[in-house]
């Protein structure tokens, strides 16, 4: 994970002072704080670990002629780093090549990467965005990301069957249309 050094013991144990704090030292929560630890460490922010402009850069195939790319519905769970709860969805990522794609398989990856980590929704779509149009220089990229949030479903508002949809795009003005048409804009 970039950032400061990681320590497991020291984490594991901040999750059992919790417990303890909130009253629930119970043998049911005997190992908890290791096994969150393990889970955020090993798993929910595994996408720290990603240099994902490597991802993408080891993965360009020369472009035969302009194509249109789109990947629907690429399934996400991500980590709200306001209250550490799971959003879930999907993501949808297209562009319009211009001389360079990548690989399919990349292009989940790659939003695997980003959303595996303590993130905003809006900044998983920007990010993305930003390393395919970087990487690929496409005529536009745009990514479309839905998911429940976790923390609008199981405190708060208790907004079940709600979900949030947001849409990071970069291109000229005169391809929106087309962009928004590939990445089911309104549907």
């Amino acid at each position: 994970m970039g950032g400061a050094p990681v320590d497991r013991r020291a984490a594991a144990a901040a999750i059992d002072a919790f417990l303890r704090a909130i009253g629930r030292d119970e043998p049911d929560t005997v190992g908890t704080g290791a096994r969150v630890a393990e889970m955020f460490l090993d798993d929910l922010c595994a996408g720290y670990a990603v240099d994902t402009r490597r991802l993408v850069e080891a993965s360009v195939i020369p472009a035969g002629a302009p194509v249109l790319v789109t990947v629907r519905d690429v399934a996400i769970a991500t980590t709200c780093p306001h209250h550490l709860l799971p959003s879930l969805g999907t993501a949808t990522i297209a562009f319009k090549a211009t001389t360079r794609i990548i690989g399919l398989g990349t292009l989940a990856s790659l939003a695997d990467a980003h959303a595996r980590r303590l993130a905003l929704q809006e900044g998983i779509g920007q990010e993305i965005v930003a390393v395919l149009d970087e990487v690929l220089a496409p005529e536009w990229v745009g990514c479309r990301i839905v998911l429940t949030h976790g923390c609008m479903v199981a405190r708060g508002e208790r907004a079940i069957g709600s979900k949030v949809e947001t849409l990071a795009l970069r291109g000229p003005p005169d391809r929106v249309l087309e962009a928004h048409a590939a990445l089911g804009v309104g549907k």
